[in-house]
């Protein structure tokens, strides 16, 4: 089946690289304000199947200095006096935005760079790994607005626990790359001049070392037994242990390592 064409992009490029695809914010003007149109763009572009195009790693990047400054406040302010449901329509553009990430089956990483907040702080952490330049800046500002971080926090205990947790949403402040790294939220921090060679860097060793099939499956697995009753859970994994020896990647990569004792070279 062929895939939807994707909307007109008017706030994120692409450019595809062999097997990369390079994503940018591209509304530097507003720091990469996560206006309707750009939660639109990106929401379409995740939601694509790319594995089945080739494309085994999305990179994602802010134009500009800054990586993503939110929501726009200014859309939030339009819907001053919408009715509930008027609300839950757009808070549903919003989670089919966050699970468009966690649900996209290629590997994703994103490049932070300035300010990282709020929903953009969010938008960057639901993927596989967050680089971070030196001099970035992350927060979840929204109790400072009397909003609430719901949807983020349905997936941000796959990258921080308990204490961290709390202390990010109910008392929150600018974390600098390191303090980032330290909890969690970032997973790699480098110059910001090396940023983009850096992302590159870490998707090529990781599909070189990886079978892109395994990596999607592992990724749907974290997902589904995020906060399952451990039987359940146990139940659920031995499924999935049991259809990946099913797969051609683990077949090739068992008789590869029987063959040669070292696991296939997968890129």
């Amino acid at each position: 089946m062929t895939p939807e064409p994707l909307p007109e992009l008017r706030t994120v490029t692409l450019d595809r690289d062999e097997d990369l695809l390079w994503i940018t914010l591209n509304d530097p003007g507003r720091a990469n304000a996560l206006s309707p149109r750009m939660i639109e763009e990106i929401t379409a572009i995740y939601q694509r199947p790319w594995r089945e195009e080739g494309i085994r790693a999305l990179l994602l990047q802010g134009a500009g200095e800054n990586f993503s400054a939110g929501a726009d406040l200014a859309h939030l302010e339009s819907l001053r006096d919408a009715s509930l449901d008027e609300n839950r329509e757009d808070s549903r553009r919003l989670r089919d935005l966050f699970a468009s990430i966690l649900d996209q089956s290629a590997l994703t990483l994103a490049l932070v760079q300035g300010a990282c907040v709020a929903g953009g702080c969010g938008v960057a952490t639901a993927h596989d790994f967050v680089l971070a330049a030196r001099g970035a800046r992350f927060m979840y500002s929204e109790v400072k607005i009397g909003f609430v971080a719901a949807l983020v926090a349905t997936f941000l205990p796959l990258r921080i626990q308990g204490r961290d947790l709390r202390e990010i949403l109910l008392n929150p402040r600018f974390l600098d790359s390191e303090e980032a790294r330290e909890i969690g939220l970032a997973d790699r921090i480098v110059p910001r001049k090396e940023l983009r060679e850096a992302g590159r860097s870490l998707a090529l060793e990781i599909l070189t070392n990886a079978s892109s099939e395994s990596i999607a499956r592992t990724k749907h697995l974290l997902l589904d037994l995020l906060g399952r009753p451990l039987s359940e859970a146990l139940d659920r994994a031995a499924e999935t242990n049991a259809r990946s020896r099913l797969t051609e990647d683990c077949r090739r990569g068992i008789s590869h390592f029987l063959e040669h004792k070292k696991p296939p070279e997968w890129r």
